[in-house]
């Protein structure tokens, strides 16, 4: 197993800032992190003074490149490909809602994946608010039976890490212990709950909100619904697309001050993601990109286009939020959610050797995933 070490970079998080730093890679492992004079590798690559962060952790994406989450294993590595050169070392693969049997052929297809960068599956669905589904298709919203829960498990084959469901759905509560109890995350989200089911829902275990603010009531003062439970429950995680369009820049700090610590950035990105406007498809909708902007044709927002590069700068540069803290909702925080936060989201020894190199703009130089350069790095500029 060849080693290196990554020198002259400033590391960027919450939990560490420091300049003039080295990373030891032994493998897909750090095993050494200081300052000062390097140790010896095989081989020393100079960061040239950059930043560095832990590697992007994406809970919530449905594909890139013109490729979806959906389709074959080349469809899926595609997809894979545009978000990793973005800095996205560790991805969860989302599925929107579809006809049980066609979730169960995808989610057989993520099981047989040989990629370790892969985290999982996602299910954005079934079991959704017929009336707060948005993109997903209202013939695809079955009634969560412990039969159909359990046809999902068996299908996944252990590959399933998190689902998205609407507790106020009957057995839907049940079905949060199900899942939970098979170690998967369950997230409350396309849903139209009030405060008390939502509390039930954690209660029963649910830990996530699925991009908080979006298809789901709105913040009222007497009755505030999922997003007042998760502002001030420290036991749930917060997703927030912040790409311009699903939430006001005043509502994404107002989100961040409410619940620091607990805010995951996702990119809730689908096929045009790393693509130009245009035609493309959600599941089996029709979507127009327009400005970069995608919807359906009543206007709906169906995911968006983002990559989580992207999505650090617009926090950062238009909503006026500080680095570090949204390197943390890119990195520790998805991965704590995911209980990985011993072995992903941090710079330390003993953890994943997923790195990100920015510079001064905080765009991305270089990527190393898993030790390895990812070699389709979008810039040729030496590191």
């Amino acid at each position: 197993m060849s080693t290196f070490v990554l020198t002259d970079v400033r590391a960027v998080s919450s939990s560490m800032r420091s300049t003039g730093t080295w990373i030891r890679f032994d493998g897909d492992t750090i095993a050494g992190v200081g300052t000062g004079t390097p140790p010896h590798a095989d081989e020393a690559v100079s960061g040239g003074g950059r930043r560095v962060t832990p590697g992007f952790i994406d809970l919530h994406c449905h594909g890139g490149g013109g490729r979806s989450f959906d389709g074959t294993r080349e469809d899926i590595h595609s997809a894979l490909a545009v978000h990793r050169v973005h800095g996205t070392t560790r991805s969860v693969l989302s599925l929107v809602s579809a006809p049980i049997e066609d979730l169960v052929d995808s989610l057989r297809v993520i099981a047989a994946l040989d990629d370790p960068l892969v985290l999982g599956a996602h299910l954005e669905g079934p079991f959704l608010a017929p009336t707060r589904r948005g993109a997903p298709d209202a013939s695809a919203l079955p009634t969560p039976t412990p039969a159909v829960v359990d046809r999902l498990l068996e299908a996944a084959d252990g590959c399933l890490r998190q689902i998205t469901l609407a507790p106020e759905r009957p057995g839907a509560l049940d079905a949060i212990e199900r899942f939970t109890r098979a170690g998967v995350v369950c997230a409350v989200g396309h849903t139209e709950a009030d405060a008390d089911v939502t509390r039930a829902a954690v209660d029963r275990g649910a830990r996530l909100l699925t991009h908080a603010f979006n298809a789901m009531p709105g913040l009222h003062h007497r009755s505030p619904g999922p997003l007042g439970v998760a502002l001030a429950d420290e036991r749930l995680v917060l997703e927030l697309i912040v790409d311009g369009v699903h939430v006001h820049p005043d509502v994404v700090r107002t989100a961040f001050a409410a619940a620091p610590g607990r805010i995951a950035l996702v990119s809730d990105a689908m096929s045009a993601a790393g693509c130009c406007d245009g035609s493309y498809t959600l599941g089996s909708l029709p979507v127009l990109v327009r400005d970069g902007t995608a919807m359906l044709d009543d206007g709906t927002l169906a995911g968006s286009t983002l990559t989580l590069d992207s999505a650090l700068r617009t926090a950062v540069e238009l909503c006026g939020l500080p680095l570090p803290a949204m390197v943390d909702a890119l990195t520790s925080v998805p991965a704590a959610v995911l209980g990985l936060e011993a072995t992903f989201g941090r710079i330390a020894p003993g953890y994943a050797a997923d790195v990100v190199l920015l510079d001064d703009d905080d765009s991305v130089a270089a990527v190393y995933a898993a030790g390895t350069l990812v070699e389709a790095s979008r810039t040729s500029r030496p590191v």
